[in-house]
């Protein structure tokens, strides 16, 4: 059992790297189990088709991302004082951690599955929907904890405030391998932080 897990975490190892690189629909199944160092039938095993695979790299990305994001958030809530703060060091620790990868990320799954959608099917298609919800239900309740105790500068709905978390992040890779600057990624988190500085700091006179 534990062998047949391994096996598949390796499949899915490889598979992602590849996809990160140049995509789902220019990734083979050939070139994966090469790579894993497999038979097909053994690809097939724990895979029925790219669509499973798919799946499954979606779900496991949300996991390790909802890891990540409770890391970072927890390690800001236990340094700073109220969620202002938290979600202001937490944005620092992100940009720390994308600077500490000198080649850059290597890129999100769900963008890259959102980039090719028509290639997948329904279920494919919600996970992927339900990655990019799951972390604007999460930024939101730490700006709705914000917003209780610091009042906005400026008229700003919570829904787009926690969507632009994953816009910029996101935004960045994109913008990054772009241009084929390592650093953009972070330093367009580092403006979202003064970004969210700025609309709850105190009005003058206030």
């Amino acid at each position: 059992m534990a062998r047949g897990s391994e096996t598949r975490s390796k499949i899915m190892d490889v598979a992602q790297a590849a996809i990160l690189a140049k995509g789902f629909e220019a990734t083979s199944i050939e070139e994966i189990v090469a790579g894993s160092e497999i038979t097909r039938s053994g690809f097939f095993y724990h895979f029925p088709d790219k669509n499973a695979l798919a799946h499954a790299l979606i779900e496991r990305h949300i996991e390790v991302e909802n890891e990540l994001f409770d890391d970072l958030f927890g390690r800001a809530a236990a340094l700073g004082e109220g969620p202002l703060q938290t979600m202001l060091i937490g944005l620092k620790l992100m940009a720390e951690l994308l600077d500490d990868m000198p080649n850059g990320h290597p890129g999100c799954i769900v963008a890259t599955a959102a980039y090719q959608d028509r290639l997948f099917n329904r279920d494919v298609r919600d996970a992927n929907k339900r990655a990019a919800l799951g972390w604007r239900s999460r930024f939101r309740g730490m700006f709705e904890d914000i917003v209780a105790t610091h009042r906005m500068r400026d008229d700003v709905d919570i829904d787009q405030l926690a969507d632009m978390v994953s816009a910029i992040i996101e935004g960045g890779l994109i913008l990054s391998r772009a241009v084929d600057e390592p650093p953009v990624t972070a330093q367009q988190v580092r403006l979202l932080q003064s970004y969210v500085k700025l609309l709850f700091a105190p009005e003058p006179g206030l």
